[in-house]
């Protein structure tokens, strides 16, 4: 998979913004929390962002902080891919869809 410069920039903002809510909120918080990423290639590269043995789950009642929008902004607009959430109650799983020729740029 190549990820080029402009697109590198777009997927450390949102897996820090993953990764920092997880911390926060989620399956990293908790000192039996663990965490699966993983990456497949077809006609997108979809990554997967698993987390599990964290605090049980529930869906965010309040609007979208800055963060979630942010991430939602740059995956849709930037990458022009496409972002799911699953509020499972044993752990957030985000997948995240991109074509792998805006990735090279």
């Amino acid at each position: 998979m190549s990820v080029g410069e402009s697109s590198a920039t777009i997927l450390a903002l949102i897996i820090h913004e993953l990764a920092t809510n997880s911390l926060k909120y989620g399956a990293l918080s908790a000192e039996a929390g663990t965490l699966d990423a993983c990456t497949a290639q077809d006609e997108a590269v979809i990554i997967v962002w698993t987390e599990n043995g964290g605090p049980l789950v529930e869906a965010p009642s309040a609007a979208p902080g800055y963060g979630s929008r942010l991430v939602e902004r740059s995956v849709i607009g930037h990458l022009r891919g496409s972002i799911d959430y699953d509020w499972s109650k044993q752990g957030l799983i985000v997948t995240l869809k991109v074509r792998p020729e805006r990735l090279a740029q």
